[in-house]
């Protein structure tokens, strides 16, 4: 049985169905089945991401409807009723559309657009902006330090309109990362964070040592510092940082989103671009209000 033959049979089991071939074995296989959705439309072709977090199926309703992992629906594209088949790029970030009554080719940019929780992360710009812009960073990742001169001036042409708002993601290969990060926190809990957060990028190279002589350098209570940066609840707000980086399907630093949207170009322009959008789109909906 082909896959597209197999993906139409197992989507379409009725629920009575799927029951029995819940599980079995055949010679040296084995098999469960893991879940069972039912779609509205007749699937034609699909594929799936290979971190498994999206599925993407074409419909005979001329749309690719893309689910999360468990079967929810987070939205769909309409593609022309010529398209014959599709396929996507490793973590669904790209879709690809072949179209076999022209013969053509076509490619996607997809991104999902992310709820990320903000309550209690360190602000900069005027808390109600119309337009957030997230940035997970790491105070030992090189490219970190070298986003921030692009993020204050795109701030500097963005005053009334953006704020910037810093989650924390320290890098398991940085042995320095999480200790800077604890310290920040620290640090936000005395109303300083972006004070040391400028410290920390400038101390190279990051070490305990150097940690602490930023916290001094801006005039913490130091052994405040050194409580709040042992505490459990230190340690909690940046699980829930670390947390809010996996849904939102962060792999890397720095990784920046507007509005909950993924930035894939990092340039002065492209993110501009992607402010302006924002804000138009804000002014439409006030509009139509």
């Amino acid at each position: 049985m082909n896959r597209l033959l197999f993906i139409c049979a197992l989507l379409l089991l009725p629920a009575t169905a799927s029951a029995t071939i819940s599980a079995g074995t055949d010679g040296r296989l084995n098999w469960s089945v893991r879940s069972t959705w039912k779609l509205d439309v007749k699937p034609l072709d699909f594929v799936q991401s290979l971190d498994n977090r999206k599925v993407f199926v074409l419909g005979n309703d001329a749309r690719v409807h893309v689910f999360s992992q468990d079967g929810t629906l987070l939205g769909s594209i309409p593609v022309d009723r010529s398209t014959s088949a599709i396929d996507i790029a490793p973590r669904g970030e790209m879709l690809y559309l072949i179209n076999d009554a022209d013969n053509t080719y076509t490619a996607l940019d997809v991104s999902v657009i992310q709820a990320i929780d903000i309550s209690g992360a360190p602000v900069m710009g005027k808390a109600d902006a119309p337009v957030t812009m997230v940035i997970f960073s790491d105070f030992q990742c090189p490219y970190c330090s070298k986003t921030l001169p692009l993020l204050k001036q795109v701030l500097d042409h963005n005053r009334d309109s953006l704020k910037i708002v810093f989650k924390h993601m320290p890098l398991p290969m940085h042995n320095m990362a999480e200790p800077a990060a604890l310290a920040a926190i620290a640090a936000q809990n005395q109303g300083k964070f972006w004070q040391m957060h400028d410290a920390l990028f400038a101390s190279k190279p990051l070490t305990r040592e150097k940690i602490d002589q930023a916290a001094q350098q801006i005039g913490l209570d130091m052994a405040r510092f050194r409580k709040d940066m042992n505490s459990p609840e230190t340690r909690q707000k940046l699980a829930r940082d670390m947390m809010d980086a996996r849904r939102a399907e962060v792999s890397g630093t720095p990784t920046l989103f507007i509005n909950g949207r993924r930035v894939t170009n990092r340039s002065e322009q492209a993110i501009q671009q992607m402010i302006d959008q924002e804000l138009k789109k804000a002014s439409d909906s006030k509009k139509n209000s």
